[in-house]
């Protein structure tokens, strides 16, 4: 595999921070998040739930409503700062350069509208006006993600299509415009294994095909290890380590990252009890001063209590964020 930091940067984060407000103050959700994302490849972002994965995807899309607030850093796409552009020029970039792929097919599609309505609402808000060329682009792009019938299905609507096919749809319409930057949060998770298993096959070929950049936000290790070629690591809003994904999963440097990696129910010797990390990711009004992962974690000292933890790496990409990481002889 390419390394794809071999690549031009599509997408470059710098210092992002979001904050959600209640009436006892501003809490971090997203700490000073830093990302490049690189053409053609695919980032997987992984953590358990409550970790800032998916407010770290709306944030870097400008998609954050009260009571969030995105209150510093850059988004840089092609080199043009996002979050310095007017909502007009940013929708006309969503949907078309920057897509995104929402989890739950049954809140992104709209229930009154039929899938073709939909998917050519998509295609005119950004340029096309010709009806049966239109048409021929919806049909085509509904064929790639693996629809049967395609042209029957331009005229149902979301309610009359399986989980899956309204799954598939909704990454029609992400695909529609040739995004060069896609980013899909846990858009297999509601779906079962069989189906999630088809919709990953046809995402690494579309993406392969398109050279889109994709970010693949997921709690599940395995799916993410089938397509990342580099893992981002997040907790309580931090990216905690970050690498190919060869070296995130065969030589984690970070506790959390270990202990994500045992807790995969395959990696367990039949009759062995899962294992696991102890306790839970803190609430956003509760992050622990020092590093937020040492009430979790076995191996942590006075300084862990009392300090965040700096980055490191190796000048190579490879970045973690430990006092005391995990060395080469403990990973193995």
């Amino acid at each position: 595999m390419t390394d794809p930091r071999t690549r031009k940067p599509v997408l470059e984060v710098e210092g992002l921070q979001t904050v959600f407000h209640d009436l006892e103050g501003a809490w971090p959700a997203i700490n000073a998040l830093d990302l490049t994302i690189y053409e053609g490849e695919v980032l997987g972002l992984v953590g358990e739930s409550g970790s800032g994965k998916s407010v770290a995807g709306f944030s870097i899309l400008g998609l954050i409503d009260t009571p969030g607030e995105i209150t510093a850093g850059r988004v840089l796409f092609q080199g043009k700062d996002l979050r310095e552009m007017d909502e007009e020029s940013l929708r006309k970039l969503r949907g078309a350069d920057l897509s995104m792929i929402f989890q739950d097919p049954l809140t992104t599609l709209n229930p009154v509208l039929t899938i073709g309505e939909q998917m050519g609402e998509a295609i005119t808000e950004h340029g096309q006006a010709d009806a049966e060329a239109l048409r021929r682009r919806c049909i085509d792009t509904l064929t790639k993600v693996g629809i049967t019938s395609p042209e029957e299905r331009l005229s149902q609507y979301p309610h009359e299509l399986s989980g899956g096919m309204r799954q598939r749809v909704v990454i029609a319409i992400a695909l529609l415009n040739s995004p060069k930057v896609i980013i899909a949060d846990e858009p297999t998770t509601a779906l079962d294994v069989t189906i999630q298993s088809q919709i990953i096959a046809e995402m690494q070929r579309l993406q392969h095909d398109s050279g889109a950049a994709l970010i693949w936000i997921s709690h599940d290790l395995g799916v993410v290890a089938e397509l990342a070629d580099r893992i981002a690591v997040m907790y309580a809003g931090d990216i905690v380590e970050i690498g190919t994904t060869d070296e995130v999963l065969d030589r984690p440097r970070h506790p959390y990252t270990r202990g994500l990696l045992d807790s995969v129910p395959g990696d367990v010797p039949p009759g062995e009890p899962l294992r696991q990390i102890e306790g839970s990711a803190p609430p956003l009004n509760a992050r622990p001063f020092g590093c937020p992962f040492h009430p979790r974690c076995a191996q942590a000292t006075d300084l862990c209590r009392s300090s965040d933890p700096a980055p490191q790496g190796d000048g190579a990409g490879r970045i973690w964020r430990c006092h005391h990481p995990i060395t080469a002889q403990e990973a193995a």
